[in-house]
């Protein structure tokens, strides 16, 4: 079954974790409560914010928020998204899955826009595939997928 309370965490919660809660929310049920978070909250990335406008996803007004400032009681799943970074812990009663994730913010201001523009957009279709597989996996889990 899918769960109904998910936070995706990374550690700035500026582009993967940000992405990540814009796409759950477009693909899961308006009844599931999404959120992100991270360890050393920034702002949303953006890139991020472009590469998410260009599939219709606004999170222009998105901020980055702590993971210590997320009840407890609102979280069923956790979801990491860090790769080489240390990933934030939650530390309370959770499922957790790890989606190691390479971050697109390639902190290279001498790279030309679309260079950044493109690690954005791969890490956005992964994190959408890995959304997609994880809602057929919890539908099938369900037993309400043929």
């Amino acid at each position: 079954m899918l769960p109904q309370k998910i936070l995706f965490l990374c550690v700035a919660n500026s582009a993967r974790s940000q992405m990540a809660e814009a796409l759950a929310r477009s693909l899961f049920d308006d009844a599931c409560l999404i959120q992100s978070a991270g360890s050393s909250p920034t702002r949303v990335n953006p890139y991020a914010i472009q590469v998410l406008q260009e599939i219709d996803l606004e999170v222009a007004d998105h901020s980055s928020k702590s993971v210590q400032d997320i009840a407890p009681q609102d979280v069923e799943c956790v979801i990491t998204l860090c790769e080489e970074e240390v990933c934030p812990v939650w530390l309370g009663e959770a499922q957790r899955l790890h989606w190691p994730i390479p971050d697109p913010d390639l902190k290279d201001p001498s790279l030309e826009e679309e260079v950044h523009l493109a690690a954005f957009r791969q890490a956005r279709e992964t994190i959408r595939g890995k959304l997609e597989r994880f809602h057929e996996d919890c539908t099938k889990a369900d037993g309400s997928a043929s």
